[in-house]
Parts: C-alpha cells; sequence; structure tokens
C-alpha cells in the first residue's frame, strides 16, 4: 500500500534550517517536515558551542569574515561569507523574539548583554550560546513554534527512499515534484509530493567510524541529490571535532571548543602542552591543525588520547559554563575541575555538500538544500567554529524567502507512480548490511581520515567500489529498511569523498595528503565539484 500525501512545501531534517525555513514561510503556506528518527533527535540538538555574530562595538562584520576566510584556507566564496555573517544579527534577533534563551552578561555595556566567548579561529568573542547547549535551547525553542503553527505538520520516523523528479515520470520538464518515503513505524513507503522539496538533513559524519555527531548524519540528502542529477563540491573536506570526550565504553562525547576559548589546554599524556609547537595560537588554532596535532600526537606516542585541562579555572565557574559537560564527565568518572578529562578527535562536519546559490537552490528546479547537507561556500576548506549554525538560520531564512516569493508560479505535482515491490522479498541475510556497514566505516576511518595518502585513497577506492555493487545488488532484491537505506547512502558519499579527495593535488584545510603536503600556489584556489555521469572537476562552484 501507498499512501499519497500532498504539500506546498515538503521538507526533510527537522533541525535549525529546516524548521527555520519552516517557520519562515507564510502560515497559508501548507508545510510538512519529515524526521527520519524523533522529531528533536538530529545534531542541533547536540550542538554545545554557540553562534557566530557580531554584536560588539569592538567587533566588526571585516573582522568575522577576515577570520572566516582565513580558517576555510581562503576557499570560501567571499560573496556568501559576506551575505551570511552581515544577516547574522538579524537573524538572533529573531531567536530571541522566538524565546532562545541565550546566557546574558549583567555587566555587558550593550543592551542585548549576551555573553560572548571565544572558540578557536576567531579573534575576538563573537560566540552567543546558551551555556553550553545552545543547540538544545535552539531546538526545543523551534519545535515549540512549529507547534504552534496550524500550517506546519511534523512527521517523526520518516526517512527518505530517493526525490521524484520530472526526468524520472517522463515529463518534458525537469524538476523535483516530492519523494518516496519509508514510513518506519508502519513499515510501508509512502510518496509525497509539493511544489518545493527542501533537504534539511545534515551532513554524513556517520560515513566515519567515530564520530561526535547522532545516528542521523548519515549523508542521505547528499546521496539523493546526487542521484537527482545534483553536482557536489568540496566532499573531500571532512571536519574533525578535536575534542571529543574518550571512555573505552562509552560513544563519543564532543566537548565544546569553548573549554578551550575560555582558557583549556591540551596536554600530552605526561601533562606536556604542545600546541604551542604546531601553531603560534596554540590552543586557539583552528579545528583542522588541532586535530592534526591530535592525530600527529597519538601515532607518536602510541597514545589512546590526549588530555584537555581546565582545573586550573575555579569549580564554580567551569560548573556554571559548562554544565553539560561537567555532567557527562561525572557520569563517566571523570571530575574536569580536578583533573584534565581525556579527549580525541572524531568525525564532525561535512564541508562540502549539495552546491546551492545564495537562495539555497540547486541544479534541479524545485529542489533546495540548507544546512549541512549544502555546500553554499560559507566554510571553504574548513568550517570555523559556531558559523554552522548561523548558516542554518541565515540560509533557511533566504530559501523561505525565495519560496515563498515563486511559489505561486510552481506548478501544482502530478500524480506519480506507487512505489514498487513487485518483485523484492523481505531479507534473511540482514548480516550482510551490519557486515558492509562496519566494514565502510572502519574503511574511511582508516584510509580516508585526518592524514591520507595517495595509497590509502586507492585502497579506499577498491573496496568502497565493491561495497557500492553489494549494496545496489541487495537494495534490488530485498524490501527496503531504515538500515538499508542509510547504508545505501553512506556507501554513495564515501564514494564522493575519495574521488574529492583523489582528484586534489595539495593539502588545503581539513584535506591533508603526505604525498602533497604543501598548498598549490601556483594558481588561485578552486573547489572540487563532482557532476553525475562526468568526471570529477574543479572550480568555484555557484
Amino acid at each position: 500500500m501507498v499512501t499519497d500525501n500532498s504539500f506546498d512545501v515538503l521538507i526533510f531534517g527537522s533541525g535549525a534550517a529546516g524548521l527555520t525555513l519552516a517557520l519562515r514561510l507564510p502560515e497559508y503556506v501548507r508545510v510538512a517536515v519529515l524526521a527520519k528518527g524523533t522529531e528533536s533527535e538530529g545534531c542541533t540538538l547536540y550542538a554545545q558551542g554557540g553562534i557566530s555574530v557580531v554584536t560588539e562595538e569592538t567587533d566588526t562584520f571585516e573582522s568575522h569574515i577576515a577570520d572566516t576566510l582565513d580558517a576555510g584556507a581562503s576557499l570560501n566564496n567571499p560573496d556568501t561569507v559576506r551575505f551570511t555573517i552581515e544577516r547574522a544579527p538579524a537573524a538572533i534577533r529573531w531567536l530571541v523574539d522566538l524565546g532562545v534563551p541565550f546566557t546574558r552578561d549583567s555587566e555587558a555595556s550593550k543592551h542585548d548583554n549576551f555573553h560572548l566567548t571565544r572558540e578557536g579561529g576567531h579573534s575576538t568573542r563573537r560566540v552567543v550560546h546558551a551555556a553550553d547547549a545552545t543547540g538544545r535551547a535552539m531546538e526545543t525553542t523551534l519545535l515549540d513554534a512549529a507547534h504552534g503553527r496550524r500550517n506546519i505538520t511534523l512527521l517523526e520516523h520518516h526517512i527518505a527512499i530517493d526525490l521524484i523528479t520530472g526526468h524520472k515520470l517522463g515529463l518534458a520538464h525537469n524538476r523535483c515534484v516530492g519523494a518516496y518515503v519509508l514510513n518506519r513505524e508502519k513499515q510501508r513507503v509512502e510518496a509525497f509530493r509539493a511544489r518545493k522539496v527542501v533537504l534539511a538533513t545534515g551532513g554524513a559524519s556517520k560515513v566515519y567510524l567515530y564520530t561526535s555527531n547522532p545516528d542521523t548524519s548519515s549523508g542521505d540528502g547528499i546521496a539523493m541529490a546526487w542521484r537527482a542529477g545534483c553536482r557536489v563540491a568540496n566532499m573531500e573536506f571532512n571536519q574533525f571535532h578535536p575534542t571529543c570526550l574518550y571512555h573505552p565504553k562509552a560513544k563519543s562525547f564532543l566537548v565544546t571548543e569553548a573549554v578551550r576559548g575560555e582558557g583549556g589546554r591540551l596536554l600530552l599524556p605526561d601533562g606536556t602542552p604542545f600546541m604551542e609547537r604546531f601553531d603560534a595560537r596554540g590552543n586557539l588554532a583552528p579545528r583542522d591543525i588541532v586535530a592534526r596535532a591530535i592525530d600527529h600526537e597519538m601515532k607518536r606516542l602510541g597514545a589512546e588520547y590526549i588530555l584537555l585541562d581546565i582545573s586550573h579555572k575555579p569549580a564554580p565557574f567551569i560548573k556554571e559554563h559548562f554544565p553539560t559537560v561537567y555532567a557527562r564527565c561525572r557520569e563517566l568518572g571523570y571530575d574536569m575541575t580536578l583533573e584534565p578529562i581525556p579527549v580525541v578527535p572524531a568525525a564532525h562536519y561535512t564541508c562540502g555538500g549539495v552546491i546551492t546559490d545564495l537562495h539555497g537552490r540547486t541544479d534541479l528546479p524545485a529542489l533546495y538544500a540548507v544546512g549541512e547537507v549544502a555546500c553554499t561556500g560559507m566554510h571553504g576548506a574548513n568550517r570555523m567554529a559556531s558559523n554552522s549554525l548561523l548558516e542554518c538560520l541565515v540560509f533557511g531564512i533566504s530559501a523561505s524567502e525565495h519560496i515563498a516569493a515563486t511559489l505561486d508560479d510552481t506548478p501544482l505535482p502530478p500524480v506519480v507512480p506507487a512505489w514498487d515491490e513487485s518483485r523484492v522479498r523481505d531479507s534473511d541475510e540482514e548480516v550482510v548490511v551490519s557486515h558492509n556497514w562496519d566494514e565502510l566505516r572502519r574503511c574511511m576511518w582508516n584510509y580516508v581520515g585526518i592524514v591520507r595518502t595517495d595509497k590509502r585513497l586507492q585502497r579506499a577506492w577498491r573496496r568502497v567500489d565493491l561495497l557500492q555493487q553489494e549494496i545496489q545488488e541487495y537494495y534490488s532484491n530485498f524490501t527496503v529498511s531504515n538500515d538499508l537505506l542509510e547504508l545505501r547512502n553512506l556507501a554513495q558519499v564515501a564514494a564522493l569523498i575519495i574521488r574529492s579527495a583523489q582528484s586534489r593535488k595539495e593539502s588545503r584545510g581539513l584535506h591533508f595528503t603526505l604525498d602533497y603536503p604543501e598548498l598549490d600556489t601556483s594558481r588561485p584556489p578552486t573547489d572540487t565539484i563532482l557532476v553525475p555521469g562526468q568526471p570529477q572537476a574543479t572550480g568555484r562552484a555557484e
């Protein structure tokens, strides 16, 4: 059985980007927001640090822009960076009006009296935050607002399978008209139709064995857009957060960069500081530099972790500024007010993605991408701390404005055929999915991680290519499941990452290769652009 659902706007993803877009649309627009897990489960909920924005008289747009371009190794699109940063104050005011409880500073001179913190790559304090759980404060506030809107339908446990396009339906004009979706609770495929479709599905950090992100980061939107004919760019730039709490019996837990911003020091297991040997900014260097430094020291020493120490600060200060981190550490037997805590890098953010313009439009008419799934040009070769939630807000607002302005000119979606399950059967070999899942993520961690070589990438490509063939055969013969769909998408994203990494013959930002350890200064920086059905290319992603 296939259920048909028709809306004006269909949004995949219920994080900051998707909910911002939904809430900024006029209330006469019928909107569906689909979450593949619970409505709050996603990267936004777990974001700790904050949102970077120019609020003080001592800070300027030009300074924020310069810091972003520097962190991005000059691969950013300057127009996108300026567009985003100049619209940040208005976006923050909108969140304040919604009720997001940002931490205030009674000693601040300005009327908004935000408490500002500083993170790696920033030349000054400009990060507004809600203690160390900014994402949770945003997500719950946005969800509360969405539940108060009659025009917004929130559906949990719905994972998209593939986009429906005009070409697939044999129409003369190609555009996105909806998607096939697996209703996980009812275990049936439903067809969703819409005039406009938005991907706000997040990144693909789950392609790696160790990640700071929840299970939703499986690259679904990137893979679907690629299969629908959209270009992707800069997939080689995978950010590894340098400080995730290490515990052999616990899943990686992100320790906010603000700990270093407030004076936290990185130490070797014997207590020796080391970051000053790698960068003049020491503990406040950008994430790519810090992650490589930690990776280098761990491999040099054969250590399982390094240490992060803020115990020299007063205990009340630590508990007030980092209540979430402090509580989690205590649960695992660490007291960060008394001792250093063990940390390791883990896959954290996908800087590349589906190419969009300043309105969030992709190559496929009527399809938009916002948030981590998109490559807007904001982050370049390395995202600066706390610029991600900012991008979600600004582009969620920008895309909503374009959708509202063009919705009446977009035809109603046509009737779509039912999902064909006539030639598939229930699987009796689920072990194939779990085995391929583990092999794929270990391969990416070992060969396409923080430090790369041509040989490692070649090995990864051979394995992932074979895995894709096996997964496609399995997908063609058995009933779809959540695990199978995620595995299919992760394998596709892994292939895109490897192809992009193989084509970049230099080290820049988050892509570091021992075979080409220096920047290529012989030409202007170029994006790595992949085009479906064509060899990889380089150029500005516009």
